[in-house]
């Protein structure tokens, strides 16, 4: 029974060690976020980024398809969203992309006549 307590001590202090280590590379993690965070960037997205680099391609494409649709189903999508809120009247004009802005506002008053 000796060498079984001798041998399971062994795999005790192994797991100890380990568990040390992890908590000083957490801790090495979370020191560069902080640094990160200290020249600006958002480490909610990095952290967000970081969880779909570990998924395979075409599992992230699927959720990223998956994700759109109900976007879109609720209309959460950019565009819906400014159709939404120009027929509200809180927008007069919109910008898609790197394109010049779209002016609504002639429209509107063409409306009100």
């Amino acid at each position: 029974m000796e060498i079984a307590a001798d041998n399971l001590r062994l795999f005790i202090e192994r797991i100890e060690r380990l568990e040390e280590e992890k908590r000083g590379i957490a801790d090495d993690i979370k020191d560069v976020y902080g640094e990160a965070k200290a020249n600006g960037y958002d480490t909610w997205a990095m952290r967000e980024v970081i969880k779909l680099r570990k998924l395979e391609t075409h599992v992230r494409q699927e959720r990223e398809a998956l994700l759109e649709c109900y976007k879109d189903a609720i209309g959460l999508t950019p565009i819906e969203t400014a159709i939404r809120n120009l027929a509200d009247g809180g927008v007069t004009s919109i910008q898609i992309g790197n394109d010049p802005p779209i002016d609504f506002a002639p429209l509107r008053t063409k409306q009100s006549a």
